[in-house]
Parts: C-alpha cells; structure tokens; sequence
C-alpha cells in the first residue's frame, strides 16, 4: 500500500492511495493493480483505504508515504496556510496512515513503513524553510516509531533522496510563494535552479526502487537512506560540519551545570 506512489503488498497485488488526481485503474499494471483514489489529507478517508485493502487481501506488508510537494520561497515570504497545507501532506497524513496500519501490523507481527523524505530533512538552506520544516518533522516522528514498532516485527526506514528524473521538479509538484525584493540575492537562484535541472537529474528512479527494497530485505534495515550521489555528499558534509561546530563549542555547552 502506498500514498502517492505504487507498493508491493501480499500475492504481487498493488494498492494506492493517490492525493487529488484521477488516475486509470491499474494504470500500468493492469493483472496486478487496484488504485483506490485518496487524498492523503483527508484522515476520514485514509481509514476507510486502508480498511479496505484489510478486506481485500487480509493484511498489509509495506506502506510508502510518497506524496509530496515542493515549495520554495523566504519564510517571510510563506503565508500561514502555504506552510499549514504542507504540513498537513507531508506529516500529518502520513502520520495519520500509519496509526492507521500500525493495528493491523501489530497483529501480524510483521510490516514495513517506508517515509520518503529527502536530504531536506537533514539540513536545509534559503528558499527552502518550510519544506525543511515538513521533512524534519516526518524525520521526528519516524525516527521515535521505529524505536516503538521494533519489538513488534516493524521496520521504519527514512528515505532521503537527493535529485531524481522524475516530475518532481517540473510541472505541478513544485509551488513558489510570492516574492520580496528583499529575498532575490539569497531565494532568487533557488527559484530557478529546480525547474531548470528537470529532466537532467543524475539520479534514476528504478535504481532508487532497488535500493529501497535492499535495504527493506536486509536483516538490520537502516534508519536512513541517503540516495544518490549528491545526497550522501551533501549529507556527510553537514555531519562533519555539525560535528566541528559541537566540538568549537564543546566547553561552553559544558558549562551550565551547577557548581560543586
């Protein structure tokens, strides 16, 4: 079962839930698939999806939360309701799918939640703020579930993707707030690097497929999975920085603690 994208469930069967977009029955894979239309934001009808596809076929192995969109812009310059909308796509109706799951999981001792997030929720930078604030809260909540879901058979894996050939940075799936004059120097660029690079990502999404169910079939399924390249780069760069930044500060830290 998956929101926004396609996943394997039990006898080589699909479910999706898809947010908004009217999309063919089993387009793609028409002996193996049903699509249930959905809007992730909409918990009433995330229950009734996912008591539906128990009804089905009798169980769920793997959820993906896979529906997303971007949005840049200066946090100055992101209304309330641009950052409440993104919030609700990409924390609270994933977090709403998998207390949704989680029962049925529990029962059959055995499942796999897969959150797709992105290097924007290790670290962040101009023009990306509340993006960031959405993948960082995702990241939050996956990483304390996985703790949780542990000792009953369920894995969480955290995938943070770096640039991919999909639509994601063209088309519809890319929002840009109003502008300040004040932000050009520093969000400008921003606004115009990601429409710019699509078609022309480094990364290939059926490769990025693979990996995730490597990493799902290994017996220690990791937290995190950095994909491409330009993701595990730019993510061991941020360690280290964070890394020589704590230890800078290392004495100061240290210093708050009563005397004696």
């Amino acid at each position: 079962m998956a929101s926004g994208e396609l996943g394997p469930c039990p006898g080589g069967e699909f479910a999706r839930t898809a947010r908004l977009e009217a999309h063919p029955r089993g387009a793609g894979y028409p002996d193996r698939a049903v699509a249930a239309q959905s809007d992730v934001t909409d918990t009433a009808r995330i229950a009734a999806v996912v008591a539906d596809t128990v009804l089905w076929y009798g169980r769920i192995d793997v959820v993906v939360n896979n529906a997303g969109l971007g949005m840049v812009g200066a946090i100055e310059e992101t209304t309330d309701q641009e950052l409440r909308d993104l919030m609700d796509l990409h924390f609270f109706g994933p977090a709403a799918l998998v207390r949704a799951v989680l029962p049925h999981m529990r029962r059959q001792q055995s499942g796999a939640t897969v959150q797709m997030s992105s290097t924007g929720g290790r670290f962040t930078f101009p023009g990306v703020g509340a993006y960031s604030a959405t993948k960082f809260a995702l990241e939050g909540l996956s990483e304390a579930l996985a703790a949780e879901v542990a000792p009953h058979g369920i894995k969480v894996l955290i995938v943070e993707p770096g640039s991919f050939r999909t639509g994601f940075a063209g088309g519809g799936a890319l929002r840009l707030t109003a502008e300040l004059p004040a932000y050009e120097a520093t969000v400008g660029p921003v606004r115009t690097n990601p429409p710019g690079s699509d078609g022309k990502q480094e990364g290939n999404p059926d490769k990025a497929a693979a990996a995730i169910l490597t990493a799902l079939a290994a017996e220690e399924t990791p937290l995190r999975l950095p994909l491409g390249n330009d993701a595990v780069d730019a993510i061991q760069a941020h360690l280290e920085a964070a890394r020589a930044e704590t230890l800078a500060w290392e004495k100061v830290s240290r210093s708050t603690a009563f005397d004696g």
